[in-house]
């Protein structure tokens, strides 16, 4: 799958965040699905399985967006995921897939809020 063509999933309780994101990655030549909660994004994968997902981390529940990704790994474990999260920011906790013990996160890449999109492009280029 050619990066330029990818279908992106986008799941964030924050419509702003989710409207920023369909902007810059349509006119980077993507098609954007997005959901606003878990729930809503596991019936979107019923349907159709993206190329790529981003999740933010915390939504209705803190740990929705951990949760989701878990859920993608187990049905879909090639899809790659990218968590994005402004945790870093407010509490000053890093999560690092690199470090040993990482290995729980079940995703491809992190990203802190607010995202630089030249960032996000890389990530969806490097994983795709």
């Amino acid at each position: 799958m050619s990066a330029e063509k990818a279908r992106v999933l986008v799941v964030d309780d924050d419509p702003d965040f989710l409207e920023q994101m369909r902007i810059m990655l349509e006119g980077a030549g993507h098609e954007v699905v997005d959901a606003s909660g878990v729930d809503e994004a596991m019936e979107m994968l019923e349907e159709q399985v993206p190329d790529l997902a981003v999740l933010d981390l915390m939504m209705e529940n803190t740990d929705d967006g951990f949760v989701l990704a878990h859920r993608i790994k187990s049905a879909h474990p090639d899809l790659p995921v990218v968590l994005v999260t402004a945790v870093t920011r407010e509490t000053g906790m890093e999560f690092d897939l690199s470090r040993e013990g990482g290995g729980w996160i079940k995703a491809d890449a992190i990203l802190a809020k607010p995202i630089r999109f030249e960032q996000l492009r890389r990530e969806i280029e490097r994983l795709l």
